[in-house]
């Protein structure tokens, strides 16, 4: 090294960023082999910057011996070509109804042009993802969601009955990061609509993940919406269940809150809702102390 680019003591920007190296080493120690699921929201998809940025985090968990499964939803491109095509897109109590014309459209945005941007910006960024959906060697297999008890049917949206654990195993065993579309398949074959949290939450289930993680347009939970300052680092099963009761947890929050709470029941380690539109956010919440968003636990 030259002698104009020797590092003193007083250089802090570079022992800074060893500092931060070496903060992450016992993380990286603890997730070495374990499986992350990242579920990649429509709402925290809208910039390319952070996109990049977040898929960054991807391909780094990879080459640091972590197993990331990235399932992504994408409700403003389907809402965006349903218009350009011209069928009306309507919803009940949050759910898309997916009749056939909408569920050609949610396929071909989903699968095709999503799924498959989403892996070949991993692949130039050096990893080596592989785009699927629950219809490839049926790993999201569905059953038709039956009427909702005030009677309305939701048409093509599905009921996940089970998750091809050996495919995603497999995958993951020989380097590769999977990429997942929120599309199920019937024993006939036919195509169904996936809440992209729904699948995200079975899939991580399904193979006992170390960690879920929600990105999403939010923090995390807060006591009060309005005030940063209120975010809760870390909540327990109970005390999430609580906070509904209590009304603080409310409208959009609850069922992703409650899915939180049934991943953690039945086997996932531990669950991450964090703010996909920053810069990394998943290394900022799983390789540095401070982290970000809400954690939850069993308690």
């Amino acid at each position: 090294m030259p002698k104009d680019q020797i590092i003193d003591n007083s250089d802090m920007n570079f022992i800074n960023k060893a500092n931060i190296l070496i903060e992450a080493l016992p993380y990286i120690q603890r997730l070495w082999g374990k499986t992350l699921v990242i579920k990649y929201g429509g709402n925290a998809m809208v910039n390319e910057d952070l996109t990049r940025k977040i898929l960054e985090d991807v391909t780094l968990l990879k080459y640091v011996g972590i197993n990331p499964i990235l399932v992504h939803g994408g409700g403003p491109e389907i809402n965006a070509m349903l218009a350009r095509v011209g069928v009306t897109s309507s919803f009940h109590n949050g759910l898309r109804i997916t009749d056939d014309a909408t569920m050609e459209i949610v396929q071909m945005v989903l699968a095709g042009k999503l799924n498959k941007n989403i892996a070949a910006q991993i692949n130039t960024l050096g990893g080596k993802a592989i785009g699927l959906c629950g219809k490839d060697a049926q790993l999201i297999r569905v059953t038709k969601k039956p009427p909702l008890a005030d009677g309305v049917d939701l048409g093509h949206v599905g009921d996940i009955i089970s998750v091809n654990t050996k495919l995603l195993n497999a995958l993951c065993a020989d380097e590769y990061i999977p990429v997942i579309s929120s599309i199920g398949v019937d024993d006939q074959g036919e195509s169904y609509n996936i809440n992209a949290d729904t699948a995200a939450a079975a899939i991580a289930t399904a193979l006992k993940a170390e960690k879920l993680i929600y990105l999403t347009d939010i923090d995390g939970v807060r006591r009060d919406p309005a005030d940063p300052t209120t975010l809760y680092p870390i909540l327990t099963v109970e005390h999430a269940r609580a906070l509904i009761e209590e009304g603080i947890i409310t409208g959009g929050m609850i069922p992703k809150v409650n899915s939180c709470i049934n991943a953690i029941e039945n086997g996932v380690r531990r669950v991450h809702i964090l703010n996909g539109t920053i810069p990394h956010p998943i290394i900022l919440e799983i390789f540095t102390d401070r982290g970000i968003g809400t954690m939850f636990e069993a308690g």
